[in-house]
């Protein structure tokens, strides 16, 4: 698309199958390279990529020859069979939060996912996720959103 110019901050939030704590702590590193380097191959600019044993975060730039539902159906699919692959009974699960960025809170934003240890020690991944939604102003049911 030569004449398309954009420039699509995304944010996106994903967790395990039921939130369990599936990626060990000596395979986070790997894992969130893992993700990055997918994101490469899909044509996305990845800019921080963390997370935790029951979730990720990715900060990436949408092109605009990709949906972000593709773009979330592959970097899921392919890192879970990656994950798979190291003998991990491994999947994510059904879903994932998207917030568009501004690109003046990139930095921001990209400092809090690679800050993610630090975080959570002191808020989980539930309320985090939930005030993420708050925040971007999602309407929500706890009961379908955490259940």
């Amino acid at each position: 698309m030569p004449h398309a110019f954009t420039k699509n901050h995304i944010h996106l939030v994903f967790s395990t199958k039921q939130r369990l704590k599936l990626i060990p702590d000596e395979m986070q590193p790997e894992t969130w390279s893992y993700i990055t380097g997918i994101c490469h191959n899909l044509g996305l600019i990845p800019v921080a990529t963390n997370g935790m044993a029951d979730h990720a975060h990715v900060l990436f730039h949408l092109p605009p020859n990709i949906t972000l539902a593709k773009a979330v159906s592959a970097l899921k699919a392919n890192s879970s069979r990656w994950l798979n692959d190291r003998k991990i009974k491994f999947a994510w699960q059904e879903g994932y939060a998207a917030f568009s960025v501004s690109a003046s809170n990139v930095p921001i934003v990209a400092k809090y996912i690679r800050n993610q240890r630090e975080h959570h020690k002191k808020i989980s991944f539930e309320t985090e996720f939930l005030v993420l939604l708050k925040k971007h102003g999602i309407e929500f049911d706890p009961k379908y959103v955490l259940g």
